[in-house]
């Protein structure tokens, strides 16, 4: 390595491929040399440089196939838990019909669930109740009762398959409403499409329900325009507002909902009393399937844009109808399970639409290589000498 010090006739020679593995090789390769490029430059070599070559650049990790792993799962989560969760409602319901006290139960039950669990350390993060996150959340919570009790008040006074017709027809409205408040792009002409061949299909459904109750049909109407809200509004809140977990979502909306549905239990105490261990019982699963239908759905809503989530719930509703169907005598004709199965196949052809404005690309943590560091510059040589960090 000293003798190498001396050698100031010929121009350095580096090893542009892999380092030799051999012990001794290695050594004589990576004795620097002091060279008149070098000498001009100022700069002079170390006894031992860290590596005769520029560090090659290394690609990003890529995250893509855990991104789309997290997605599958969170949405088969919740269509799984959305289609037993309405069936599981309505037969509440009819056990007990006691609506406020069944949502209240599913909404409080929820939130002590979960803060049980992150005590017992099941639960690794859980955001904590703070002033400024009530105030977010308190909006989303007084949709998001408005949007389950208009639900529970629509299957008390008619069917699943009345209920449907209204609900395949929202992500028209959605959207609209993706591309007015959230930022994306109008569907294109396939999901138009797929759009329209739903709402086809609603109002062919529509012509085959058994049960024509105007009261019925009010209140599902009442829940349409809430649900469409809530949809927006809710997608609105995951991507502006930072939480710790997921978890901290379904515990701010679930106990902040809960309060309000409290005090509109006061008709319902006599039916609360006379309730059968059969129908508490009932109540108790619809807790644990409401508990895990807001955990994923709020994953879900965070993954996707409003109006693909709207069509993942109507694509799971059709599980929905298949248990009504067997489990009570009000069901729609065979052509209108046909005109359900036909809005479910043409829900498969739409396509989210993208974000006008793409976001802005996170900093790589290795600088790029400039085109004369390439063909090889007195630069590179002082970078190449020790100099280069």
């Amino acid at each position: 390595a000293l003798l190498a010090r001396l050698r100031l006739t010929r121009a350095p020679t580096y090893a542009r491929s892999a380092p030799i593995a051999h012990p001794r090789r290695k050594l004589a390769l990576l004795a620097p040399r002091l060279t008149p490029s070098n000498a001009r430059l100022g700069v002079w070599p170390t006894l031992f440089p860290t590596s005769t070559t520029r560090p090659e650049r290394t690609a990003l990790p890529d995250t893509t196939m855990s991104s789309t792993t997290k997605t599958i799962w969170a949405v088969s989560g919740y269509m799984l838990c959305s289609a037993t969760l309405l069936i599981g409602n309505k037969y509440a319901v009819t056990k007990l019909e006691a609506p406020s006290f069944i949502l209240w139960a599913q909404l409080f039950g929820t939130a002590v669930a979960v803060k049980a669990a992150h005590l017992l350390g099941l639960i690794s993060h859980l955001d904590a109740i703070e002033p400024t996150k009530v105030r977010v959340f308190m909006p989303v919570a007084l949709i998001f009762c408005a949007t389950i009790f208009t639900n529970i008040k629509s299957l008390e006074h008619a069917n699943v398959e009345t209920f449907m017709i209204f609900r395949f027809s929202t992500p028209l409205c959605v959207s609209v409403c993706d591309y007015l408040f959230l930022g994306r792009h109008l569907p294109s002409s396939r999901s138009w499409l797929s759009l329209l061949a739903l709402l086809v299909g609603a109002v062919g459904y529509g012509t085959t329900d058994s049960a024509f109750v105007v009261k019925g049909y009010l209140f599902c109407g009442l829940w349409y325009f809430i649900f469409c809200c809530d949809q927006v509004y809710l997608k609105h809140v995951t991507s502006t507002v930072k939480m710790e977990s997921n978890w901290g979502r379904v515990l701010y909306s679930n106990l902040l909902a809960s309060i309000p549905l409290f005090f509109m239990m006061g008709s319902e105490v006599e039916t609360i009393r006379n309730a059968t261990p059969e129908a508490l019982m009932v109540v108790m699963v619809t807790v644990v399937l409401g508990t895990a239908m807001s955990y994923y759905a709020w994953l879900a809503r965070s993954l996707v844009s409003a109006t693909l989530f709207t069509i993942l719930g109507n694509v799971c509703k059709v599980v929905s109808i298949g248990i009504n169907v067997s489990l009570w005598d009000k069901h729609a004709s065979p052509f209108g399970i046909a005109c359900l199965l036909f809005s479910l196949g043409a829900a498969y052809f739409y396509k989210q639409a993208p974000l006008r404005e793409k976001p802005a690309e996170l900093p790589t943590a290795i600088p790029s290589v400039t085109k004369a560091e390439s063909q090889g510059s007195p630069r590179r040589d002082a970078h190449l000498a020790g100099a280069y960090p």
